[in-house]
This record gives C-alpha cells, sequence and structure tokens, in this order.
C-alpha cells in the first residue's frame, strides 16, 4: 500500500451506455486478460437483459458491447457470475429462474434453467472449483446446485434459516463454505458436504453485528477476512483462522475485527475487496469510496482508513462495484442511472 503514501485519484476511463434501465451488477470474467486475452465482463439489467462488454484498445470506444443475452428473463436480471473456468455464466432473475450460459464461439447459448425459488432470486455464486452454484431469493431460502455432465444441475441442498429476503450468496474463496446476507441484518455461515448442509454460524446484532439490512459480503485475497456492507451505514471487518480453516472439517468461526463508521450516509449496496487489499463500496447516496488497512499505531488492532471518495461517480444509486480480475485497480461501478462506469484507481 506504500504506492498511496502520496495520495491517489480516480480517473473515469469510460461510460457505457446501452441498458434502458437500471444496472444492477456486473461481474469481470476470471480468465480474460490471461494470455493477451481482452478483459471481458457481464452486467445486468432491470431491462430483462444480460450484456457482455469487451476490451477493445484497438477502437476509438475502449470498450465495446460484443453480446446482448434476451429473450430468456422475463423479469429483472438481479445478479450475474461466471464459473472460474469462464466458460460458463449464471444470471439470476426476479422471474425466479437463474439461467446458465455457455459461450460458443462468442455465442452465448442458454443450456440450462435453474428453477424452483417460489419468486425472485436475488444472487447467484460459484464455489472455487466450479463444482457447485448457490442461489438465493426473496422466499428466504438458498440453494445449492451440483453442476452434473452435459451442463444439468441438480439441487442438493434447500437452506432454510434466513427469516427474510436472502440479498446475497458467496463461497468462500478456497473453501466449500456458504455465506449469505439478509434483510433480516444477519450473515449466515452454511457449510458441509454432498446433501448435508447446515448453518454452522449466524453474524447478527448480538456478536457485533449489522442492525439492519445485510446487502453484500466480499473476502480479502487469502480469504482469512471479510467485508460486509449494510443498510445501517457501516462496513464491518470480520476474520477468521485461516490453519484451523484448512484443516479438518474447513470450518473455523468467524469474529468481529472492526466496524468502519461514519463515512456512509445513505445505504451502502456494494462492497468489494481487491486482490490488493483495497476496499471499494457503492452506495445510495452515489459515491464511490475506498478504505485500506490502516498501518499506523496497531495497539487496539486493525483498523481502515479512508482511501479516497469520489463524490457524484453516478447520477444515482450505485448497486455494484467490482475490481477487474484482471488488471490491478481496474473497477466497473453499476448504477440505477442505467450506466456502467470504468474506472482507474491511479497513485498521484
Amino acid at each position: 500500500m506504500e504506492l498511496y503514501e502520496g495520495g491517489c485519484e480516480l480517473k473515469l476511463l469510460e461510460t457505457l451506455e446501452g441498458h434502458s434501465d437500471r444496472v444492477w451488477s456486473l461481474a469481470w470474467n476470471p480468465v480474460t486478460a490471461a494470455a493477451g486475452t481482452p478483459l471481458v465482463f457481464a452486467s445486468c439489467s432491470g431491462d430483462k437483459t444480460v450484456r457482455i462488454w469487451e476490451n477493445t484498445p484497438s477502437h476509438s470506444a475502449s470498450w465495446t458491447c460484443k453480446a446482448v443475452l434476451e429473450d430468456t428473463h422475463t423479469r429483472t436480471v438481479r445478479s450475474c457470475a461466471w464459473s472460474p473456468s469462464g466458460k460458463l455464466l449464471a444470471t439470476a432473475s426476479f422471474d425466479a429462474t437463474t439461467a446458465i450460459w455457455e459461450n460458443v464461439g462468442g455465442d452465448y447459448e442458454c443450456v440450462s434453467t435453474l428453477e424452483g425459488h417460489e419468486n425472485e432470486v436475488k444472487s447467484v455464486s460459484w464455489n472455487a472449483s466450479g463444482t457447485l452454484l448457490a442461489t438465493c431469493g426473496r422466499d428466504k431460502s438458498v440453494w445449492i446446485w451440483e453442476l452434473q455432465p452435459g451442463n444439468e444441475f441438480e439441487c442438493v441442498s434447500v437452506l432454510q434459516g434466513h427469516t427474510q429476503d436472502v440479498k446475497m450468496v458467496q463461497w468462500h474463496p478456497s473453501t466449500d463454505v456458504l455465506f449469505s446476507c439478509s434483510y433480516d441484518n444477519t450473515i449466515k455461515v452454511w457449510a458441509g458436504d454432498d446433501d448435508d448442509w447446515q448453518c454452522v454460524q449466524t453474524l447478527g446484532e448480538p456478536n457485533s453485528g449489522h442492525s439492519s439490512t445485510v446487502w453484500a459480503l466480499s473476502f480479502n485475497a487469502s480469504g482469512d477476512k471479510m467485508v460486509t456492507c449494510s443498510d445501517d451505514l457501516t462496513l464491518k471487518i470480520w476474520e477468521t483462522d485461516n490453519i484451523q480453516m484448512h484443516s479438518g472439517d474447513g470450518y473455523a468461526p468467524w469474529r468481529h475485527l472492526c466496524t468502519l463508521t461514519g463515512y456512509h450516509d445513505r445505504s451502502i449496496f456494494s462492497v468489494h475487496w481487491s486482490s490488493e487489499g483495497i476496499i471499494a463500496s457503492g452506495a445510495a447516496d452515489d459515491a464511490i469510496r475506498f478504505f485500506v488497512e490502516n498501518r499506523d499505531g496497531l495497539v487496539d488492532g486493525p483498523t481502515y482508513k479512508l482511501l479516497l471518495k469520489k463524490e457524484k461517480a453516478h447520477d444515482m444509486d450505485i448497486n455494484s462495484i467490482q475490481w477487474s480480475s484482471g488488471e490491478k485497480r481496474l473497477l466497473a461501478s453499476a448504477s440505477d442511472d442505467g450506466t456502467i462506469k470504468i474506472w482507474e484507481l491511479a497513485s498521484l
């Protein structure tokens, strides 16, 4: 983080238009930018479509919409996620389905539709090996699906435990432990194998948790810390014991480390931890903020400080902020204003 001793700035590289309604979520393809392939990400919207964007530096516009995935979902597409191989894209919709798309020579085909949720599906996430997919929704449930040969999916578990709408599911980056966050103000930790999954921990207000809806969560690169964001206007950092987590049953309890309060005055909808340790947040006040660990005086344990705040990053709520998996310090934001913006966090 020494790079930022002299300060930094957020540079707007490009504004992407094309969606005709709010943009809810975006996901960078994890294998692009490797071996000289261009960066690719997907975005999804209230306009019922998913767009695939590709970095085309040789063109006048350095980002091009390569495909529009439409005529499949009949309502808002709320969430999208690439498989670790980058070959499959899962999209979760308010139409109660999750669609699986395969990239076949640049054409995206819907190869599977996952049905089971009673109503809106809010989020979708792949595990690290790409063998399991999790979905969650307004019906308060979390579903775990197993990828079978031929792009078939079998539901192996339906997890009941949240008392309200489940906003997001996220697999741990290196172990098959699943995290979900909800309108019931909690984060739940699920562990198991095959078809036997259970809630092993609930992070709620009694154990220094959030006091309002938890919108999103993200892990640091090593997977021993997690950041969560909420309607209670705070970010919270949680930690676990990595060694214990990777031994035996693969589950170690999480504990509250610190709370970042006083920085946001509207709901925080999105948070993402970069591979370099920079936390980005996107909120209802149209601003993007960046936080880093404060290395000064570790008397009371780690604290985090505001690195930069970008006011009016968008004209409306920021729903999603995501660091690129390929280019360090490149990130994209998605907003109710219908646009996606590509940014670079540059040191001065």
